[in-house]
């Protein structure tokens, strides 16, 4: 719709009274509409009085006020907006960003499982059973020794030397060297 230069004049005018005569009382009520989200409030405010522009004959009513017909619009304009953004995925706050759990990186267990592996695998046989024994069936040194046919001193100093082994085999790991 076109009007003339003298009609946007009054348009313009019209709508700058809008403003003025209801623009504090409209921005309360979104507020309340909005949670208090001012931003948000003064976004639909701004919709409002773009709709009362886009509709000059709502304008031009006989009626006292143009407060209804601002409300009406504004609260129809929240009601829209609250259930396009219900229907969209939430918006992620960047502040919660920092305290939320690192993704799980399943690349990475998988390269350092096998690293561990290639690890365990240099190891002499003796070692390599000590540390089965103690570390991956859950066994006491008493219980290792007894398994493994070894005095339990054996099964400490074996175990000792693998752990440095595997130590200095996986320093990327920050495991000490």
């Amino acid at each position: 719709m076109t009007l003339s230069p003298s009609l946007q004049r009054t348009a313009a005018d019209a709508l700058a009274e809008l403003q003025r005569e209801h623009g504090r009382a409209l921005f309360g009520f979104l507020l309340g509409l909005t949670g208090g989200d001012a931003q948000r409030a003064e976004d639909l405010v701004q919709e409002t009085l773009v709709r009362a522009w886009q509709h000059p004959e709502a304008l031009e009513t006989d009626h006292a006020s143009m407060r209804p017909w601002l409300f009406t619009v504004a609260r129809r304009l929240a009601i829209d907006a609250r259930r396009a953004r219900l229907s969209r995925p939430r918006e992620v706050d960047p502040q919660g960003l920092e305290h939320a759990p690192a993704p799980v990186d399943g690349v990475a267990g998988a390269v350092t499982a096998i690293d561990v592996r290639r690890a365990l695998g240099g190891l002499g046989p003796e070692h390599r059973e000590v540390l089965m024994q103690v570390y991956f069936r859950d066994r006491s040194v008493a219980e290792a020794a007894r398994e493994l046919g070894i005095p339990a001193g054996t099964v400490k100093s074996r175990t000792h030397y693998a752990l440095r082994a595997l130590r200095k085999d996986l320093q990327g790991y920050g495991l000490g060297g």
